[in-house]
């Protein structure tokens, strides 16, 4: 009896189970689209642009961080004073996910001698 119902429990959490293991690779992975709207929610284009390369300090592509570090990042700000900390009850670790898989997909900027106005301008000097 007593194997019996270790059984049935086992098999009644089973799903739940796999529904969190499967929510945890979504997460690891992330959703870039979901995060492309998080990062427009939340006004992160503001201060990084929709490229993600605004300003020295501010430009998060092309993306180094671990999504690990990034979390951390946006938790507790190295420069508090420039950037407003994001606690779990703001954005859950999920949706951080989410962003960080949203830069990931954005593509690097151009080197100099790829631009053409700018070789232009340079060759002015």
């Amino acid at each position: 009896m007593r194997s019996i119902m270790g059984f049935i429990v086992a098999f009644a959490l089973a799903p739940g189970i796999a529904v969190s293991v499967a929510g945890t690779q979504q997460a690891q992975s992330g959703d870039a689209a979901k995060g492309r709207e998080l990062y427009a929610k939340y006004t992160c284009y503001g201060c990084h642009g929709f490229s993600g390369q605004n300003g020295p300090g501010n430009r998060l592509v092309p993306m180094r961080m671990t999504q690990t570090g990034f979390a951390g990042y946006v938790r507790r700000p190295p420069r508090p004073n420039r950037m407003p900390s994001y606690s779990t009850k703001v954005l859950s670790d999920v949706q951080l996910a989410y962003i960080w898989a949203y830069l990931r997909t954005l593509p690097d900027a151009p080197a100099l001698k790829d631009i053409p106005v700018l070789v232009d301008i340079q060759q002015e000097k």
